[in-house]
């Protein structure tokens, strides 16, 4: 019999959604997952990588990636080169393209990093009205994020592994794409 009492709470619950999501990455070089959540009910799933009909960026299909992936530019250099969404951007349009865009209000974004400042002011456009994180990112949105009052929490990554080994999920194969 399952103890009821031991399960995890609705951030925890959400970010093993996020981290489920990334396993769709195509990105060379970061796997982001990304959920988004009103009243305790995902609307909408995203993961970072090249938009839908464009070859994939493990095929090939972003230039940038592909010299990221070989060493021969840093990270965070010629990122206007490159084809990839981000999982934020991605699960934000995924409403708009079904339809549920004023769903966005008032609800929570759950990525495991935390949102670009691209991303950050799409969520802000969009009403989001919390962020909830696994891991930082250089360059996030964290400061308008905190100038739109949205609230920004950071989720414990042993808490979250914790839940994935009850789930026989392999956390280190999970933690070492991040």
């Amino acid at each position: 019999m399952v103890n009821m009492g031991n399960r995890p709470d609705w951030d925890v619950y959400f970010m093993l959604q996020a981290e489920i999501a990334k396993l769709r990455s195509n990105c060379l070089t970061r796997q982001v997952g990304c959920v988004i959540v009103r009243e305790n009910r995902q609307i909408a799933t995203g993961y970072n990588g090249t938009p839908s009909g464009i070859k994939n960026c493990f095929e090939g299909g972003c230039l940038r990636c592909l010299d990221r992936a070989r060493g021969e530019i840093e990270s965070g250099a010629d990122l206007e080169r490159c084809l990839c969404m981000h999982a934020e951007a991605n699960a934000m349009l995924q409403c708009a393209v079904f339809g549920n865009t004023g769903s966005t209000r008032g609800s929570t974004l759950y990525s495991t990093y935390a949102p670009c400042l691209e991303c950050s002011k799409m969520a802000v456009s969009v009403g989001i009205a919390k962020v909830v994180s696994l891991a930082s990112y250089p360059e996030d949105g964290s400061v308008l994020l905190a100038n739109a009052n949205v609230s920004v929490t950071r989720i414990d990554r042993f808490e979250l592994e914790r839940w994935l080994s009850t789930v026989g999920m392999d956390t280190a194969a999970m933690t070492n794409k991040s």
